[in-house]
């Protein structure tokens, strides 16, 4: 058995210290802290100082020849002990480069520049370890090596164009992963990943596109998402020259207030760009979040225009080209019949209402009352169990919850939007308190107006339970409520309603 002191020995053996340092710094760099970047930094870094101070006080310089006179054993020890230094040298640095590329937030554009980077560190690290512990002539090898570098480089001209080019780009960072792009022969897509080779962009028809990274580096390329990735829309509508084009602009102004898919700041716009006997010409432009919303946000403000252009008594006038194809009539003795009352027509333009036959609409609008508010005017509190079905005329008019005094926005009311139904039709309160953002005019329909139309047609009973469930859903969704109550089904719904009204 060995005593005390061979115990003793053997622990204060710098081969033994070496070797048991390299290990626990191994395991708890690579095992225990592989999930924290950070901490493995930290650990990697201390454990490599504690080694270089261990080497130096058992006088071996990793970055100096080993002395002649040792035996060829202590040379095997002093060999094995400074590769253990230089590993641990090349593993602190790549920790760097890691976690620096995670606090630039950027680590898959910055995969390729990793990869080199960690590449020439370990090239460093093998020619030092040949060097020092070898004791080879690393300027021969060098030498020899660049011969065979040369008839490489001959034969993969092609790749490493393609390779250099992707360091250069990713050096200057004209775009990032999720950046969408247009190329100058038309290619255009989203950025989904870089590599050493080509870009990968994904159309807008869900296609994957390879670009080899050398194409890249010479086309002219346009990055819609930068400087910042809220994306500029401009839509052109012409109208008949029926009012003023300042009054037509302030119906687009309303317009732009009421859609939900577009960002309020910087504040859209519209500008009056044409005149003439046949038509006025007025451009709106704004801004959406992301350039993936356009779509969205054209569909939603083509209804609103529609909608807006509908209450406010202007005719969309028909011309090649126009942005807004409009089934207007071409002169403006051919408008819309005005000799119908408002509140017939604004059932008209509700689908709710559209199987009604014209004497029930009639019968409906004689119980209609209207109402009109200022800016800034409070329509309904939340929490409020409504007893009427309100109409917006005219006007927009915004729905807010208060929850734990933090406010959100729940949708916005353009013309032919209702709010009410859910005290009108199931006794529930307001969900939001509704402020008017513009002069508001809105058509009342109560209970008891109502409840004959119900009993006669019990199907609108089905629509308005399924508008209600939509409804529904669609806040609880805004709210990022995923806890609670299930929302309510559109076939439940529908049975409270004819509970109520007792169909």
């Amino acid at each position: 058995m060995l005593s005390g002191s061979d115990i003793l020995d053997v622990i204060r053996d710098p081969i033994v210290q070496t070797g048991v340092l390299a290990v626990i710094g191994a395991v708890v760099t690579r095992f225990v802290l592989r999930h924290h970047p950070t901490r493995r930094l930290v650990g990697q870094l201390a454990f490599f100082a504690a080694l270089t101070a261990l080497l130096l006080y058992h006088d071996i310089v990793p970055y100096q020849a080993g002395p002649e006179t040792a035996s060829n054993l202590q040379r095997v020890f002093v060999g094995l002990a400074k590769v253990v230094w230089w590993t641990n040298a090349a593993w602190s640095l790549i920790s760097i480069v890691r976690v620096f590329l995670i606090f630039e937030r950027q680590p898959r554009e910055g995969r390729l520049l990793q990869d080199l980077v960690v590449g020439l560190i370990y090239v460093s690290a093998i020619l030092s370890v040949v060097a020092y512990v070898f004791d080879a002539p690393v300027g021969t090898l060098i030498a020899t090596s660049g011969v065979f570098a040369i008839i490489l480089g001959l034969a993969m001209q092609s790749t490493l164009s393609d390779v250099f080019s992707g360091i250069a780009l990713n050096l200057s960072r004209p775009y990032g992963i999720g950046d969408w792009l247009v190329l100058g022969n038309g290619i255009e897509g989203r950025v989904v990943e870089t590599n050493w080779r080509a870009t990968h962009l994904l159309s807008g028809a869900n296609d994957l596109i390879i670009v080899p990274n050398s194409d890249l580096a010479k086309a002219r390329l346009t990055n819609l998402s930068s400087p910042e990735r809220s994306h500029g829309v401009t839509l052109k509508v012409r109208f008949l020259p029926t009012t003023m084009p300042s009054a037509m602009a302030e119906v687009m102004r309303s317009v732009l207030l009421s859609s939900d898919a577009i960002l309020s700041i910087p504040e859209p716009g519209v500008l009056v760009t044409a005149l003439d006997a046949d038509s006025v010409e007025l451009e709106l432009s704004f801004r959406v979040a992301d350039l993936s919303a356009t779509g969205k946000a054209k569909s939603e403000i083509y209804d609103l225009i529609w909608r807006h252009a509908k209450a406010g008594g202007l005719c969309l006038a028909s011309s090649a080209e126009a942005t807004v194809a409009a089934p207007a009539p071409a002169k403006a003795e051919e408008a819309p019949d005005h000799r119908r009352s408002t509140p017939l027509r604004l059932l008209d333009a509700i689908a709710l209402f559209d199987a009604l036959t014209e004497d029930e609409k009639e019968a409906l609008a004689a119980t209609m009352a209207r109402r009109s508010f200022r800016a800034s005017d409070t329509l309904v509190e939340q929490g409020t169990v409504m007893t009427s079905l309100m109409i917006v005329r005219n006007g927009v008019a915004t729905d807010t919850r208060l929850d734990q005094g933090r406010g959100t926005e729940l949708r916005r009311l353009a013309p032919g939007d209702f709010f009410g139904e859910g005290g009108l039709l199931t006794g529930d309160g307001e969900p939001g308190t509704i402020r008017a953002l513009t002069p508001v005019v809105v058509y009342e329909i109560t209970q008891e107006g109502l409840a004959p139309l119900l009993r006669d047609r019990p199907a609108i009973a089905e629509e308005l339970g399924t508008l209600l469930a939509r409804r529904t859903a669609t806040e609880r969704h805004r709210l990022e409520q995923g806890h609670g109550h299930a929302a309510a089904s559109a076939p439940g719904l529908a049975e409270r309603i004819r509970r109520l009204f007792e169909l």
